[in-house]
């Protein structure tokens, strides 16, 4: 018969990648457990009150109408539905379609069994593949798996957030209208059972036994399943445990498969007493917390409890003196391996002969070794006992009591098999590896010996008083062709023969009285020896390989090695060369992937790749997080040179009096530096000793996990000091503003400075990775708070500069921004708003409106530039762009109630080159009329100029830092400006010159780099698409004039307030009006200054009818703003004079 999992045998390959496929499916449910968006949780109150009436569980499908016409009904939620399908339907779309893949899995092996049935793989059935040893594994572990993914999905995933995942799917996604969707059946299979992993929660009645009933599968396939795995040991695993108090822990991994399986038969939980006494006496008789896959623990104490002729069968293993029993002998046995491992691992104690000596006495050590650390890492695991349980917590209790339990004890001896197991590999796999040179080079040497003697015998070889005897001369030369005759392939007969041949030189010695020769018993015995090592040789099988990988299986204590994580920490604390034992320990972990990659390497499945990956992922982000120790403990000890550095130590100066030398040295404080450091060396020295290791498929290189880890543990400090650093209480007076920044400035540095300080000792590169983790930092921030004005956001998992081995934490916000740099930001707006300060712009300061102190300057932007560095008002800028842009789409949204007064001005003034009859009624009673808008538009154009003037200093703040710091980089990158804009108005004014292409990067790349080095104007930036709006520059024209009684002039300062207490400023209030019309087409603007231009030119011809002409207020008030474009726009004057006589302009800069 055809080998079953042979390529052609389609029978076997097909059950083969259903199995594959249940093992990957597991893994895809892992892996997204952890990233379930919390929103589907609803757990906290403002998720609810926001997001509550657009997530729905299934109650939606009883009347979907009702439900989207809610929504319909009102704009605000279908906005945020809209929203909220954007963000999320990419992860719920994943989601599903794990949901749907193991539906497909159970429907496939229906599928399949109905195909056994009906004959169409030839010559085999069910009967037949159950037969066939692999065909039996395979199919026991397919029932078994689609077991373990509805546990894993109701454990890891709660039915109340698969229900709304499934729903939002369903409302979102266009699939469901297909005609193939099976939609209905994947709701059917996981709608919520009730079930939660919360501790304390209660189970559901009929609990899994419903669940697993949900998609019908073939009864009698699950009795013959359940038949096997009772009287059958399907992994021949027994073998690999001959002792027979081993027996439940050699059918550890069939016993977990008949554990979920039994549920897809419950009757037999319920009644079948005789069937479940002979299952618990063949699996449980001194076991009940199993772990079903990868480490998840159950405790059958509890999980039986619904079922009668379960917990019947069960008492038996559960009677106290059982328990009892079973923990004192595990606590015996315990401490005579360790003893016994620990005398093996002594340095020179393990050489070759004795290894090879004593295979069976040292795989019995790893036997007992394995069991012991097995039963008590289950049996008193925390996560198998449920506090709420009186039995269960008795029964725990009265393990921790007769076993001794130490924790730390349990730790150590882990280690020490690990270690033991380690060695014991590495030697078999060397040995193996020059088994047949060895082998051959004996032979060689035995027969040489033989030669030699045969020729000493010859009586021609002048050895010392020997007699010629021919008889011997033939007999050695005999033996040495024996020798050389054996066969290593044929390893019985050689074994047998080189037996013979030993017995056979020893009786030549004893019958022909050669031992009063001493040279020639050494050759005898010389020969002797090479003969014993041959057999030895002989002996080194892989089999002793297998059995020390099965005996060694650590699976179980996938999550449970958790618990041991605080020991493993604090041992490496203490001794930092700790860690090349836990790299013995670690690898002893990755044994566990074995597991679940088997079959997906059997059946040559493109998954093979991301289940490796994910389950080696996990295990090093734990290597990772028992590893983070030391960067912990290095940046406690560099927080105390820190302080040293900063507050003892003075810093010597180049000129001192030779009396005061003594003063300066600090013996005490530099001695404790350099004791700090030290210790610092030797905690690298622990971590680079842990030679490059492979786990799993990932390879983890000391170096490189020593940095990650320092680069954690300083993204964690950074961010909590900016974090806590700029928290500002808005009613302080005078603002915390700059005090704050000094005093972060000032922690910043500390790290800084000691960073520096220690990239030596821990051969880093300190610099670099202070700048990258600190931009990573800022960078992030400024992205979550941007995220604030985005529709679609971008989540942790999508962001570039979150990363899962170095994350940068979240902190809950202490006020309406998300972050440090929006309470920086909102701050600063906060202190220079204009309508309580004034900005004297050729100061670069703000002034108090009412007391006329100081605010604020531009040495703000420079301490923060000091603080945070370029990214910080890198940040800080583009987080203003995001708030312009808000504030001018709230200008644009004008109500439309003004029109009618808009239209008749509109037609009063036009054609605008005219001058306008009785101007100052027509201007004012239009003024008077939409004088109900202008508060709101004056609010957020000044807002918009504020922020504008906030851009215009970062610009110069981060110009002159880059000029100073890195004049190459300044010079290059204007340069590189000018010649690109040369080269594009070259293409516009000639089309056959280059371009930058559509895909081309360029332009979008050097504006990142430009507005970095501060090199552009905020002023000439398009922040929004506009479309057209009808009477958009006379609407512009009317807030002007509407704001310019408020104003007055000023010889010294310009235009200013005149009323505190109706507060506008000038400078924002000219930058605010330019952005607005820098948005929309020029003709706009042409028209807004045509619009003043006759504003002035009427309102001056009104003026010159009366006796003595003087240039009212609102005239100086329009020609210095069209003065002020000029300037900030940079435009040549002929643009204002195109619009009013350079006369007037002249005339009045005299009158002034």
């Amino acid at each position: 018969m055809l080998d079953f999992l042979a390529e052609n045998n389609l029978c076997g390959q097909a059950i083969l990648r259903i199995v594959s496929c249940g093992n990957a499916i597991i893994a895809e449910l892992l892996r997204l457990s952890e990233f379930i968006p919390a929103v589907f949780r609803l757990k906290d109150r403002a998720d609810q009150q926001k997001y509550g009436d657009i997530i729905f569980d299934f109650s939606y499908f009883k009347g979907p109408e009702l439900w989207e016409s809610k929504l319909d009904a009102k704009p605000e939620l279908q906005d945020l539905d809209e929203e909220f399908r954007e963000n999320n339907i990419e992860i719920v779309t994943r989601f599903y379609l794990a949901f749907q893949s193991v539906h497909k899995y159970i429907v496939d092996l229906n599928r399949y069994l109905d195909d056994l049935n009906e004959g169409v793989y030839i010559q085999q059935t069910l009967e037949t593949v159950l037969l066939n040893e692999d065909g039996k594994q395979l199919l026991c572990e397919a029932l078994y798996l689609y077991g373990v993914m509805l546990l894993v999905i109701d454990q890891k995933i709660e039915g109340e957030v698969r229900e709304r995942m499934l729903v939002s799917y369903y409302r979102y996604s266009a699939a469901r209208s297909s005609a193939d969707s099976n939609m209905d059946d994947i709701c059917k299979l996981l709608r919520s059972t009730g079930y939660s992993s919360q501790p304390g929660a209660k189970r559901p009645s009929n609990y899994p036994e419903s669940y697993f009933q949900r998609v019908p599968i073939n009864e009698s396939f699950i009795s013959m399943v359940i038949g096997r795995l009772r009287s059958d040991d399907i992994y021949n695993q027994v073998s690999a445990y001959p002792l027979p108090e081993h027996r439940s822990t050699a059918l550890a991994n069939q016993a977990a498969m008949l554990y979920v399986i039994l549920y897809f038969e419950p009757s037999i939980l319920h009644t079948h007493q005789a069937k479940m006494r002979e299952i618990v006496d063949k699996y449980f008789p001194d076991n009940w917390v199993i772990s079903i896959y990868m480490g998840i623990t159950v405790n059958l104490v509890d999980a039986w409890e619904p079922y009668k002729a379960a917990k019947t069968a069960l008492n038996n293993t559960l009677d106290l003196s059982n328990v009892r029993e079973q923990a004192s002998r595990y606590a015996t046995v315990s401490e005579r391996v360790h003893a016994q491992v620990q005398q093996f691992l002594k340095e020179g104690y393990l050489r070759e002969e004795m290894v090879l000596d004593n295979i069976p006495k040292l795989l019995n050590c790893l036997r007992d070794c394995n069991v012991a650390i097995r039963w008590l890492m289950l049996h008193t695991a925390d996560s198998a006992c449920d506090p709420n349980n009186k039995r269960l917590r008795q029964i725990k209790d009265q393990i921790l009591t007769d076993s001794r339990y130490n924790p730390r004890i349990l730790f150590q001896l882990l280690l020490d098999t690990a270690q033991f197991e380690f060695i014991l590999k590495e030697m078999f796999k060397q040995m193996l590896s020059e088994k047949q040179t060895k082998w051959e080079h004996y032979k060689k040497e035995g027969s040489e010996r033989m030669t030699e003697l045969a020729d000493v015998f010859s009586g021609v070889k002048p050895l010392t008083r020997v007699e010629k005897n021919e008889n011997l001369q033939a007999w050695f030369r005999e033996i040495s062709k024996q020798i050389l005759s054996l066969n290593y392939d044929d390893s019985t007969a050689a074994g047998r023969k080189t037996v013979q041949l030993i017995q056979a030189l020893e009786e030549v010695q004893e019958f022909h009285q050669l031992e009063s020769n001493l040279q020639v018993c050494q050759f005898l015995a010389d020969t002797r020896k090479f003969l014993h090592q041959m057999i030895r040789t002989i002996n080194i099988k892989e089999e002793v390989l297998i059995t020390m990988q099965i005996v060694g299986d650590l699976s179980f204590a996938w999550q449970l090695i958790d618990s041991f994580t605080s020991i493993m920490q604090e041992s490496i604390r203490v001794n930092p060369s700790m860690v090349t034992k836990l790299r013995a320990t670690f690898l002893k972990l990755a044994s566990a992937l074995d597991l679940p990659l088997l079959r997906i390497n059997q059946a040559n499945s493109p998954d093979l790749l991301s289940v490796s990956q994910y389950y080696s992922g996990e295990l090093v982000s734990y290597v990772r997080k028992v590893l983070q120790i030391i960067p912990e403990s290095m940046f406690t000890s560099l927080l105390k040179i820190i302080k040293l550095q900063t507050h003892d130590i003075i810093e010597v100066p180049t000129r001192l009096d030779k009396d005061k030398l003594r003063d300066y040295a600090q013996l005490g404080p530099r001695y404790e530096v350099a004791k700090l450091t030290h210790a610092i060396s030797i905690f690298t020295e622990g971590i680079l000793m842990m030679k490059t290791t492979l786990v799993g498929i990932i390879k983890v290189d000391p170096k490189q996990l020593l940095e990650d880890g320092i680069r954690k543990e300083l993204v964690k400090r950074v961010a909590f000091a900016l974090h806590r650093g700029l928290i500002f209480n808005p009613r302080a007076k005078p603002s915390e503003l700059m005090p704050k920044l000094k005093e972060l400035g000032a922690t910043m540095d500390g790290f800084h400075r000691s960073f520096e300080y220690i990239q030596d000792y821990v051969n880093i590169y300190g610099l670099k990775i202070w700048q990258e983790e600190v931009s990573r930092i800022i960078n992030y921030n400024v992205e979550q708070e941007c995220n604030n004005f985005l529709r679609t956001k971008i989540q942790d998992w999508q962001s570039m500069y979150q990363s899962t081995h170095i994350p940068i934490p979240k902190f809950t916000p202490v006020d309406e921004s998300v972050t440090f740099i929006g309470r920086l930001c909102r701050e600063i707006l906060r202190i220079t708003d204009p309508k309580m300060t004034c900005h004297i712009d050729q100061l670069n300061t703000w002034y108090d409106m009412k007391t006329h102190q100081e605010v604020t300057s531009s040495r703000l932007f420079s301490e923060i530039q000091t603080t945070l560095g370029t990214f910080g008002l890198n940040g800080l800028d583009r987080l203003l762009c995001f708030m312009i842009v808000k504030e001018l789409q709230k200008i644009i949204l004008r109500d439309r109630t003004v029109q009618d007064t808009l239209k008749t001005l509109m037609n009063a003034v036009s054609p605008l080159k005219s001058i306008v009859a009785n101007s100052n009624k027509i201007y004012f009673s239009a003024i008077a009329k939409t004088q109900k808008i202008w508060t709101a538009y004056l609010e957020a154009i000044m807002k918009v100029g504020q922020m504008q003037i906030l851009r215009q200093q970062i610009a110069n703040e981060l110009n002159y830092s880059c000029r100073f710091d890195s004049k190459h980089l300044a010079a290059a990158l204007e340069n590189l400006n000018k010649a690109l804009l040369a080269d594009i108005e070259a293409h516009y004014q000639d089309p056959s010159l280059p371009y930058p292409k559509e895909d081309n990067t360029l332009l979008y790349e050097i504006t990142a780099y430009l507005e970095a080095a501060g090199i552009h104007n905020p002023l000439n930036k398009i922040y929004i698409t506009t479309k057209r709006l009808p009477y958009f520059p006379i609407v512009n024209f009317l807030f002007l004039i509407a704001q310019l009684p408020k104003l007055q002039y000023n010889k010294n300062l310009g235009m200013v307030c005149r009323k505190p207490t109706d507060p506008v400023d000038w400078p924002p209030l000219v930058l605010g009006l330019l952005t607005l019309l820098k948005q929309f087409h020029s003709r706009y603007t042409e028209q807004f200054l045509a619009l003043i231009g006759q504003f002035i030119c009427s309102t001056v011809e009104q003026c010159t009818s009366q006796k003595i002409p003087e240039i009212p207020a609102d005239v100086v008030g329009a020609l210095l703003f069209l003065e002020d474009y000029v300037r900030y726009t940079k435009l040549p004057r002929r643009v204002a004079e195109a619009h009013v006589p350079n006369f007037i302009f002249d005339e009045f800069r005299t009158v002034l």
